[in-house]
């Protein structure tokens, strides 16, 4: 088994034959990138092994059966070894899944033995990496070759509050936080591992100044039980995706 993400796949693994930095189009900083705040374990790693649906896994793979899978390729044959990097997972995650072709940066990181914290982002034009996002990883299973997951994003100036993290949610599923910015304008696409494209977008809402709050609605078709991911983003100053929040829910 291996990565759960056909779309873009053929362009976004061509010449990614391992963990060298420019696999997956991911650039790093010529000064040395920041480290991430840490946090304290969370317990997610064993809520994706337990599949508690408090948190869901929502890349590359969409349950323990193929990260386990996808384990025994790598054992017998070295099959797609960036699911050991949580950097290149991330970048894959922002790039290959949510199509934030713009998203090539490594800003950041803190990781721990089964917990990770990549901040991923842009060049803007004075030449200085603009942080987009802060992507949240875990191990996925056990054993020293146990692949990294996403499991969602640690939210600063674009926050998403409700619904929580594993709510189950109908369509259109409404979406509230807060944004700081100014002339923002939200966007968000609701996702599936396997789709092929968006199962719902939003387009758009106006939004700005310090910790405004905002309300939308996206839509999806989705069959019950299956794991949504909603990304909210907001660009348009330097590039099209200059921030982005992500949310994991399942379909009801």
């Amino acid at each position: 088994m291996g990565s759960s993400f056909p779309f873009r796949r053929r362009q976004f693994l061509a010449g990614a034959a391992g963990l060298a930095a420019g696999a997956f189009g991911v650039q790093r900083s010529a000064a040395p990138t920041a480290a991430v705040p840490g946090r304290a374990a969370s317990g997610v790693g064993d809520v994706l092994t337990a599949e508690n649906r408090s948190v869901e896994p929502l890349f590359p793979f969409a349950n323990l059966a193929h990260a386990q899978a996808w384990q025994r390729a790598y054992a017998s044959r070295g099959h797609e070894p960036w699911h050991l990097s949580p950097e290149l997972t991330a970048v894959a995650f922002s790039q290959a899944y949510l199509g934030f072709g713009e998203i090539n940066k490594v800003a950041g990181r803190s990781v721990s033995e089964g917990d990770a914290r990549v901040a991923v982002g842009l060049t803007l034009p004075d030449g200085q990496v603009s942080s987009a996002a802060i992507v949240r990883l875990q191990r996925y299973g056990s054993g020293n070759n146990a692949p990294w997951e996403v499991v969602g994003t640690d939210d600063t100036t674009l926050t998403v509050d409700t619904p929580a993290y594993g709510a189950t949610v109908a369509s259109p599923v409404k979406i509230a936080a807060t944004v700081t910015g100014v002339d923002e304008y939200l966007r968000a696409e609701a996702h599936t591992l396997g789709a092929g494209q968006p199962l719902g977008t939003f387009c758009c809402q106006p939004a700005g100044s310090r910790a405004n709050p905002w309300t939308i609605t996206v839509p999806f078709q989705a069959n019950s039980g299956q794991v949504i991911t909603v990304a909210v983003h907001t660009g348009g100053h330097v590039a099209l995706t200059e921030r982005f929040a992500v949310r994991g829910f399942r379909a009801g």
